[in-house]
């Protein structure tokens, strides 16, 4: 009877223990999704002199040093430009983006070399505070982004107006019309189908399709890349030329050749757009920092570019050359990384790349040459999915809005002025293949 009341009561302990330990994870599991997902619900980021409204400028940019980056400061020190201070406001992802990662807390791990990754479905793979002490942090952060919710599960950007500006005379030297387009196979939350659109012969993660609008000469100019889901699969990616009417498939080095003439290469595309495996990624410290986060809705628009029957009027630009958009920033949560070329012959050393903690969007890069010389510098805006077109209203994405892409060294800049729109009629499946390029083309 002794050992039978022991045993009864060691059941009961045990059962106790793992009720508790189960409780304690789910608690702790729960804690990293709020500091991932929504870093500004309990406190909201504040620096000593920084309020919403105010200016900064050429008179009192030292005062907020440590929240600029270093070339955006150097901008600003040079009276090129300005930063509109706006209040700090949660750009939540989709619900079914932060469930997606929930589920899969803590089953996703890397594999040994860089580019392997195992157990992802769906989700942020790697939703844990990044520590300084993990040799593959940088590595784990660049998974984040590029399994992030930019643009949602597709998207378009219908139209896209693209613009080469000299700094020095701020004359506007060529206007291109685009539409791209973007489509995920895998790691699908939201639109149907989920989790993976099939059937999927090529094993593909992702595609992009681009094409070229106006002026003339390039009319029907069109890009299509197709991403493996093997991040050490290299990308394969077609270029369909209207005056050539032919296809041909580029090779892996003209992904960092001047896309039509202008600042940006493929590869930088979005902040990033290539393999994890074609770089070496540190983590270079947490911090808070002017980031161009804002209400599109809010600003001052350009109504001489783009007017639709709808009302949307795309961001203006102005400062030196008109090489700035005309936003708001915020003071946010942001992972400084630093990506170092794999290939010695890259014609960069090395990307610093801000990106914002909640999103996992980049909307800061700064790039340099083989010598270690600034040499280009990125800016992305953001504009929250609820003070944009009524379409995106409740995606949980947050939608690239405007750039600037400046080569400090050329004092030359292409500028991009966007109608983002999270719309999966627009982005269908059959869009993304060769075939579409020369039936279109024709």
């Amino acid at each position: 009877m002794r050992n039978r009341t022991m045993n009864t009561f060691k059941r009961t302990l045990l059962a106790g223990c793992t009720v508790s330990f189960l409780a304690t994870t789910a608690f702790a599991d729960e804690a990293v999704i709020t500091e991932s997902f929504y870093p500004y619900k309990t406190e909201t980021p504040s620096f000593e002199g920084l309020e919403p409204g105010m200016v900064i400028n050429q008179t009192n940019v030292a005062q907020f040093k440590d929240i600029i980056d270093p070339a955006f400061y150097g901008f600003i020190e040079q009276g090129w430009t300005t930063i509109v201070v706006g209040e700090t406001t949660s750009f939540d992802l989709h619900p079914s983006y932060v469930e997606a990662t929930r589920v899969a807390m803590d089953q996703v791990t890397l594999g040994d070399q860089v580019g392997e990754i195992n157990g992802w479905q769906a989700g942020r793979p790697f939703p844990e505070e990044p520590s300084a002490e993990d040799p593959r942090a940088g590595e784990k952060l660049a998974w984040n982004y590029k399994y992030g919710y930019n643009w949602g599960d597709s998207a378009a950007i219908s139209p896209f107006y693209w613009k080469y500006r000299d700094m020095n005379s701020g004359d506007v030297e060529r206007t291109i019309k685009f539409n791209f387009h973007f489509l995920n196979y895998k790691g699908r939350v939201n639109q149907e189908p989920t989790p993976e659109i099939t059937p999927n012969p090529s094993d593909l993660f992702r595609a992009i399709y681009v094409q070229v609008l106006d002026p003339a000469d390039v009319r029907d100019t069109q890009l299509l890349i197709h991403r493996a889901a093997d991040d050490l699969k290299r990308d394969n990616s077609w270029l369909y030329l209207g005056f050539q009417r032919r296809v041909r498939r580029l090779a892996t080095g003209q992904v960092t050749d001047a896309f039509l003439g202008s600042d940006l290469m493929i590869e930088d595309f979005e902040g990033y757009n290539g393999r994890i495996s074609d770089m070496n990624w540190t983590y270079k410290g947490t911090r808070y920092m002017l980031m161009p986060f804002y209400n599109h809705n809010e600003l001052k628009l350009d109504s001489e570019t783009h007017s639709d029957s709808d009302g949307y009027q795309v961001v203006a630009f102005s400062g030196q050359g008109g090489c700035f958009p005309d936003i708001t920033w915020q003071l946010r949560k942001v992972y400084e990384v630093e990506s170092v070329p794999v290939d010695e012959s890259h014609p960069l050393s090395k990307r610093v790349h801000f990106m914002d903690a909640q999103t996992f969007t980049i909307p800061r890069t700064v790039s340099y040459d083989r010598k270690g010389s600034l040499w280009k510098t990125f800016t992305i805006g953001q504009a929250h999915p609820d003070h944009h077109l009524a379409k995106n209203k409740g995606t949980g994405v947050s939608i690239d809005d405007s750039f600037s892409m400046i080569d400090v060294q050329a004092s030359h800049c292409t500028t991009g002025q966007f109608k983002g729109q999270v719309d999966p009629e627009m982005s269908p499946p059959n869009m993304f293949n060769v075939q579409y390029l020369r039936a279109t083309g024709s």
